[in-house]
């Protein structure tokens, strides 16, 4: 199924949660903020997320420096 994951369509697997898909591209789990269809989704929710055919992912990380 195709999901769009910061503005680039992206094919994954039916049965693909949020996490499973922020583990496989081993992206570190601080610092991230993830919007789901327009709606920012607390990193307790990350694994109750399962991709459905047309999503829209955002993927952000903060980054700190002075």
């Amino acid at each position: 199924m195709t999901v769009t994951i910061n503005g680039e369509q992206v094919e994954v697997a039916t049965g693909t949660t949020l996490i499973s898909y922020l583990k496989e591209k081993e992206l570190p789990m601080e610092g991230l903020i993830i919007e789901y269809n327009g709606t920012i989704i607390y990193q307790d929710d990350w694994e109750k997320i399962e991709f459905i055919e047309g999503d829209k992912i955002e993927i952000l990380t903060f980054v700190g420096g002075g």
